[in-house]
């Protein structure tokens, strides 16, 4: 099926309803692209999981055993002089150490740094990210380098899934925390940067300067990493060889004192401590699992793509076919992200989704208004076509039946000259009023299907009353109808002579039809201004307002055929309004139970020369 001009510019108006609504759906939906998102990643665990990192926590049982945070730095340096035998790759502190402590405890924490190979120590933003709040000198002089852990949770559900790995305070730039572990277990001196990502010793990372050098975190399966407390290393100094060759992050899990705890896409209401997020974003940099977001442009072509697709599986498809390829780009809108995720591409979900859904049920609906109409169009076709046949086996009755008579006489009887001559007179006559029946007819079906333009001839009306009287006539006299004329004033119409015999024929034989013997019916036409009006009144049974109201519907008969015994298809006067209207006139009907009914067509006269050449009218 190939749409039509018009159905063509109403999908296209669809698409683009759809793109526009889809990509405002994305950008005001983010929280069920965040769930999406969490969906998919716990569906895609990582492979081959053998973490480099390691933990060494400062849990409940650690910060009872040391009486608190007050004892926390001595107890650290024990911990660091334990396990600096082991020769750990690195040692990272999730602590931020601003302030001077106890004499003694900063220094033994000083010495027990400076017995711990690359270390990296913590810093974080402070009055509304104006200044850095760093570790006091003496500890910064131990450092091999010192990072960020300012974290960025999502600002819609407050989940840790992507990580600025770049922060500034004015012109001070840090880097994370975990980058620096991870550029001091690579070996190299320095960060190299680009507009689109990093490079630390050969590993590229998709870390873009515009997003702040956002890295979403590939975060490994719970308790993947293994970790080690305070408080069991001082039970089983045997312990610390779990740390040798280890990237260790040292730091606060004990939730009475832990104040950087955040919820994952692992998460299940539970939250997370800060160094365990640490850890996982070094291990997203040491396995290079790196997840890159799509760019805005290949979220709009995908969608109008999506979009363009369902569009035209209704445009050029019908019935199963056209739903079952909206159902197959409706599965891809909704399997594409889980796919591309799968190939480290970070896709949203709205969009897409939003955009097939929004094209696909759109164009559906249109599809089914345009069969439905179609449908009505067809049915009301097959109902015009039985109609016509009504009509044709009602009006033509007449004429058949006096020829069907009038032949039998001529051949059974022996009939004279004259009389013969009579009976052949008379179906010739009747031959041609049904030729001109079936004319007239074709044409009102033409006319009222679109197929034939209305004829502009002019003609006098008075000349089209006149004929229609004298058929009309015997009629009358056999019911004993009287016929009168009032103000037959020459006037000119413009149109089909024909149709307008057939319509005021038609109200002649009504009024003759349903009034009683004795009766009178008047016949007037007369031109008011720019009008002309043909006027049937009758004494007959007449109507109430209920049946002039629906007078004009096919098939409708009313309560004074009924009441006559006259049968009929109910369609002449459908027929009648069909003509006048198509004539640029209209039908005025006036009628109440027991005394008569008044029709009058009031058409627009011709003026000017044009009326003067009228036939039967004079010549200018």
């Amino acid at each position: 099926m190939r749409p039509t001009r018009s159905q063509a510019a109403v999908f296209a108006a669809i698409l683009a309803a759809s793109l526009l609504a889809s990509l405002a759906a994305g950008w005001l939906g983010p929280q069920v692209d965040n769930s999406a998102y969490d969906w998919t990643f716990r569906h895609h665990p990582p492979r081959d999981v053998r973490p480099v990192s390691m933990l060494l926590t400062i849990d409940e049982e650690s910060l009872s055993a040391i009486h608190g945070m007050a004892g926390l730095r001595p107890a650290l340096a024990a911990a660091l002089q334990t396990i600096a035998p082991a020769r750990p790759a690195v040692v990272a502190i999730d602590l931020i150490l601003a302030d001077e402590g106890e004499p003694a405890g900063d220094a033994a924490l000083e010495a027990a740094m400076a017995a711990v190979p690359r270390l990296v120590l913590a810093c974080d933003l402070v009055d509304s990210g104006r200044r850095w709040e760093d570790p006091i000198p003496r500890f910064q002089s131990r450092a091999a380098a010192i990072g960020h852990v300012h974290g960025d949770p999502g600002p819609v559900d407050g989940v840790s899934r992507i990580v600025p790995l770049a922060k500034a305070a004015g012109h001070n730039r840090r880097w994370a925390l975990s980058l620096e572990a991870f550029r001091q277990v690579s070996g190299a001196p320095f960060v190299l940067e680009s507009p689109d990502d990093l490079e630390v010793a050969g590993t590229r990372i998709p870390a873009k300067a515009a997003d702040s050098r956002a890295l979403y975190i590939r975060y490994l399966p719970a308790s993947a990493i293994p970790r080690v407390s305070l408080a069991e290393l001082r039970r089983d100094p045997t312990l610390a060889s779990r740390f040798r060759g280890k990237v260790v992050f040292a730091g606060v899990t004990a939730q009475s004192a832990m104040r950087d705890r955040m919820l994952t896409p692992y998460s299940d209401g539970a939250y997370m401590p800060g160094i365990e997020i640490l850890a996982n974003i070094f291990e997203t940099l040491d396995r290079k699992d790196f997840l890159v977001p799509a760019s805005n442009l290949a979220v709009a072509l995908a969608s109008l793509l999506l979009a363009a697709l369902a569009v035209s599986a209704f445009a050029f498809r019908t019935g199963w076919q056209a739903y079952l390829l909206a159902a197959i780009v409706l599965v891809a809108a909704h399997a594409g992200p889980y796919l591309l995720f799968g190939r480290g591409i970070v896709f949203p979900y709205v969009a897409p989704a939003s955009a097939a859904w929004l094209a696909a049920v759109g164009a559906g609906s249109f599809q089914f208004v345009t069969v439905r109409r179609r449908l009505g169009k067809s049915e009301a076709e097959t109902a015009r076509y039985q109609q016509a046949m009504h009509f044709v086996t009602h009006e033509m009755r007449t004429p058949l039946t006096a020829i069907q008579g009038s032949s039998e006489l001529m051949t059974r009887y022996k009939l004279s000259e004259d009389k013969r001559k009579q009976i052949a007179e008379l179906i010739t006559s009747e031959s041609k009023r049904l030729a001109r029946m079936i004319e007239t007819f074709l044409s009102v079906e033409r006319l009222s299907a679109g197929e034939m333009e209305l004829k502009r001839e002019p003609f006098d009306a008075c000349d089209v009353v006149e004929v229609c009287l004298a058929r009309v006539r015997p009629i009358a006299d056999r019911k004993q109808i009287r016929i009168s004329t009032r103000a037959l004033e020459p006037a000119a119409l413009a149109g089909d002579r024909e149709l307008m015999e057939y319509a005021v024929y038609n109200l002649l034989t009504n009024a003759v039809k349903y009034s009683s013997a004795g009766t009178e019916v008047t016949v007037s036409v007369s031109a008011e201004g720019s009008h002309l009006r043909i006027a049937v009144a009758d004494q007959g049974i007449g109507m109430d307002q209920n049946e002039v109201k629906r007078i004009f519907q096919k098939f409708y008969r009313t309560n004074r055929a009924v009441a006559s015994g006259e049968r009929g298809t109910g369609i002449g006067l459908s027929i009648v309004e069909q003509i006048v209207t198509s004539h640029g006139g209209r039908i005025k009907v006036t009628s109440a139970p027991g005394k008569g009914s008044c029709f009058t067509l009031v058409l627009p006269a011709l003026m000017g020369e044009r009326a003067a050449r009228a036939p039967g009218q004079g010549s200018a």
